[in-house]
């Protein structure tokens, strides 16, 4: 497909997906310049942007005949394939030169079947998962992990650099679902490693402020630890990103796992505990609220303590 040249002013964006991390990724590409037009399932939580400039649009549909580069990010792997690939979705507004970019965390083979229908309408179908939570998504410092073909992807940067930091092409599509994955397997681990470092402190009558101070700046200090230890010490357990949406990543990252012959016990248990977060009614709590699984396992109070 022939390149379009990318540019605030020049260059007109659709976006689909408004909640906590899609909000604030799109408004900074309405500050860069770039005129929108937006869709989300609830209007309401879109308010803010079409007061920022961007226009509404009634369907995926709509959104892509208004735009020539259309952004998704939501919540689950049906929702990308009903809104980009449906009868009403983005793909069937599209003309030829267009751009997708789906930005959800959601299953490798799905971001191909999505370039691959894409490439028969002249049209390009990048995959760009993110990382960095709400706090990223706000400061425009998300990592950006991208598949997809490289010249587009290269087109792309004055948009990529509105919204993150770490951006970086790892391959053809698929590629960026793939490394999203590692994300997610890594962040899983880190998480049981910092709740139960904290529980132990707890339980030894440490003061966690003061514990954290010493290991937080040795060889156990770690992005997690310094970023979300505080939250949890303080029992803040509100969302940066959904407990419910990391229970779908991990089982994505589990089949894939299995379909690649690979075991993976870590992983399988700490999506086991995160099923009991959910059971125990945090799906839409924040991901640190593994912390209350663990720490009701030991009869702890967490919040009350």
């Amino acid at each position: 497909m022939a390149i379009i040249n990318i540019a605030p002013g020049k260059t007109r964006i659709g976006w689909i997906g408004t909640g906590i991390m899609g909000a604030s990724m799109c408004s900074h590409l309405i500050e860069a310049g770039f005129a929108c037009t937006v869709n989300n399932r609830t209007r309401a939580k879109a308010q803010r942007l079409i007061d920022a400039g961007a226009a509404w649009a009634d369907s995926p549909k709509a959104v892509a005949e208004a735009a020539d580069v259309i952004f998704t990010i939501v919540g689950y792997p049906a929702e990308v394939r009903s809104l980009i690939l449906g009868s009403d979705g983005v793909l069937a507004g599209c003309r030829k030169g267009n751009v997708v970019v789906d930005m959800t965390t959601s299953e490798p083979s799905l971001a191909v079947e999505i370039a691959e229908a894409a490439a028969k309408l002249g049209v390009a179908g990048i995959d760009a998962p993110v990382s960095g939570g709400d706090v990223g998504a706000r400061e425009a410092r998300l990592s950006i992990m991208i598949g997809g073909d490289k010249e587009v992807v290269d087109a792309l940067a004055p948009c990529w650099e509105a919204m993150g930091q770490a951006i970086v092409h790892q391959g053809g599509p698929g590629a960026g679902q793939h490394t999203k994955m590692v994300n997610q397997i890594l962040i899983a681990m880190g998480m049981i490693g910092v709740c139960e470092a904290l529980l132990y402190a707890y339980k030894a009558g440490l003061d966690l402020e003061t514990v954290m101070r010493s290991v937080a700046s040795g060889a156990a200090g770690s992005w997690m630890l310094s970023n979300i230890g505080p939250r949890i010490i303080a029992g803040d357990f509100d969302p940066g990103f959904f407990v419910e949406h990391f229970i779908k990543d991990m089982g994505i990252a589990l089949e894939e796992s299995k379909r690649m012959g690979l075991s993976m016990p870590g992983l399988a248990l700490v999506h086991q505990l995160y099923l009991t977060v959910q059971a125990q009614g945090h799906s839409r709590y924040g991901t640190q609220a593994l912390h209350l699984a663990l720490a009701s396992m030991s009869n702890i109070d967490w919040q009350n303590r």
